[in-house]
């Protein structure tokens, strides 16, 4: 018998186009011979699915309820290709569980702490042959804070909202006269700011998941920008990245990588698809933890595609079985 899916997309924040875009592709590759699928968007002004006349029939959020054609349509299951909040933050997935609706991304209390990426590396940073950047955490766009960071931190510099994705409000700084302007456009996007020390190296990317086997690692892509940095224009605009998959690593670096990974994956409890993004320094190979993604793009132009596409197998098979792992977990 056929599953009701919940295709949950839009949003709160400036990531909403890009999630519009991942439930275009997500919508596409959703098996029709196993799942009827509504794409139900969320806005700050309503909640409502929108069929393919352009009708518009809100949600009850009571009981996350369809009424349609005279029937009320009930979900078994939501998969949620929301960027930002509320679907990446924790919001949605309590919401969720208060209603005993399974869904297909990592439960609440992970969602909120891997949202924040000062308080996620926290976490991980004690795991073995993991490296963490060296940080500093800011509240507030107060006047010491050019000076705190000279006092413990070296240049080059990222500067980025610490909430934030998609690298909206994210800066590379080269000196103390660029810091002003880099933390202003950064806290315009967030009330918490992240600034860390510049790693130099090879930047990779490498989607985790839990699926009807357990845990499993796609082969891992490297990032070659043509910008100075991985940042808005170079993850969604076509021809500005090279973007390798499988990533260039040797067999030991490919061996440790997969293995932090899934540790990682573990200690933060994830399920569904994840996306780990991190660098291996130049001159020790040391990984590095940027940050991890727990609703990770699936746009045309996105990296977990590319990767579920190198292991032979189709879109299409991997998004079931991330829905009947999502269905197993909750029964």
């Amino acid at each position: 018998m056929k599953k009701t899916i919940a295709l949950v997309t839009g949003g709160f924040t400036g990531e909403s186009v890009i999630s519009l875009k991942s439930a275009a592709v997500i919508g596409r590759n959703l098996d029709p011979e196993k799942f009827d699928v509504y794409k139900i968007i969320i806005t700050p002004e309503s909640w409502y699915y929108e069929d393919e006349n352009g009708g518009k029939y809100e949600i009850n959020k009571n009981d996350f309820s369809l009424a349609l054609n005279g029937a009320v349509v009930r979900f078994d299951c939501v998969f949620i290709g929301l960027h930002g909040s509320p679907g990446e933050d924790g919001k949605l997935q309590g919401y969720f569980d208060m209603l005993n609706i399974p869904y297909t991304t990592c439960d609440a209390l992970t969602s909120a702490i891997t949202m924040n990426k000062g308080y996620t590396k926290a976490i991980v940073q004690d795991i073995l042959e993991l490296h963490v950047a060296k940080s500093i955490q800011l509240f507030s766009n107060s006047g010491d804070n050019v000076a705190r960071i000279n006092e413990n931190l070296r240049f080059p510099l990222f500067v980025k909202p610490n909430n934030g994705g998609s690298s909206i409000g994210m800066s590379k700084v080269k000196t103390e006269a660029e810091l002003p302007e880099a933390l202003a456009k950064a806290f315009k996007e967030d009330s918490q700011v992240l600034v860390e020390e510049f790693i130099s190296g090879r930047e990779f990317t490498i989607g985790i998941y839990r699926g009807a086997q357990g845990i499993g690692v796609l082969p891992a892509t490297e990032i070659v920008s043509s910008k100075e940095f991985f940042d808005f224009e170079a993850k969604y605009t076509t021809g500005v990245t090279e973007e390798i998959t499988p990533g260039r690593m040797t067999p030991e670096e490919k061996q440790s990588v997969e293995k932090i990974a899934r540790l990682v994956f573990e200690k933060l409890n994830c399920k569904g698809i994840t996306r780990m993004d991190y660098i291996l320094e130049e001159g020790t190979g040391n990984l590095y933890f940027i940050e991890i993604n727990t609703v990770p793009g699936q746009t045309e132009n996105s990296l977990i595609p590319q990767q579920v596409r190198a292991t032979g197998r189709t879109i299409q098979d991997f998004y079931t079985e991330l829905i009947e792992a999502a269905l197993y977990i909750k029964k």
